[in-house]
């Protein structure tokens, strides 16, 4: 529903904005751990996103919940293995582990919504069809269509299962520890049943090995341009330190 959008953003080619959010994704992981200030100007590319696209935060950390939590553990620890002071602000001290860890916790939740507004602002079909134009191999595109499509489908059985297992124990809270390997194995064998099921439907349709996917629109002079100004402005918030440049130039004004 979200990838069905009407926006300037939803418009443009999906290879222009798979390789934006590629580039995006890997200039900001390059960013060293104590680089704070680099990796805070990399927000611009997410804040425009939001702001053109009709994309709402709230939507994005909504749907991103289950998965913000793993990112945000990743540097949790880093302030009781690195103590040494970076920063005083007044009397109070800050080390490069709680740095270190705010910039690991900033490159996860940066580059998941940027892999979210890629997602929200482009069908699956397109970008299945831009990976297909960059030569990526035909089984890859089609087992990552299928999972996309039908993941659904196994969160149903599981449903199911769930189900039918409460009704033969009542009164008891989840499932039982001894129980977790039969259940697991009986989830497989439903979810290989029912994947057979549609293999079968889909050779009866014609299935070859690839899908046809729906017709892109032509790549023209704005999506170039989407793609150089964007890497162009990564690579600035990359090298140079913006926010100390600013600060400097505000700093001279003043004086």
């Amino acid at each position: 529903m979200l990838a069905a959008g009407d926006s300037p953003v939803h418009k443009l080619h999906p290879s222009a904005k798979l390789v934006v959010t590629i580039a995006y994704i890997i200039i900001t992981v390059s960013f060293s751990k104590y680089q704070l200030n680099g990796l805070l100007m990399m927000i611009i590319y997410p804040a425009f996103l939001f702001s053109s696209s009709g994309v709402t935060v709230g939507t994005c950390f909504r749907k991103l919940r289950f998965i913000l939590p793993l990112v945000l553990a990743v540097g949790l620890f880093n302030p009781l293995f690195d103590r040494a002071a970076m920063i005083k602000i007044g009397n109070i001290t800050v080390s490069g582990g709680t740095i270190s860890m705010v910039t690991l916790m900033l490159k996860g939740v940066f580059c998941l919504a940027a892999s979210f507004l890629l997602m929200a602002t482009t069908s699956i079909d397109n970008l299945c069809a831009a990976l297909r134009q960059f030569h990526l191999p035909p089984m890859m595109v089609s087992l990552l269509l299928l999972t996309y499509r039908y993941i659904g489908v196994m969160t149903e059985e599981l449903s199911v299962m769930t189900d039918a297992y409460s009704l033969r124990a009542p009164g008891q809270k989840g499932i039982k520890f001894n129980a977790w390997g039969s259940f697991l194995g009986q989830l497989i064998l439903r979810t290989m049943d029912r994947a057979d099921e549609l293999y079968n439907s889909m050779q009866l349709r014609g299935f070859s090995g690839s899908f046809t996917y729906a017709d892109c629109k032509r790549f023209d002079r704005r999506d170039a341009l989407w793609i150089v100004l964007w890497i162009l402005l990564f690579l600035i918030c990359r090298f140079l330190d913006i926010p100390g440049i600013l600060g400097s130039l505000l700093l001279g004004g003043f004086s």
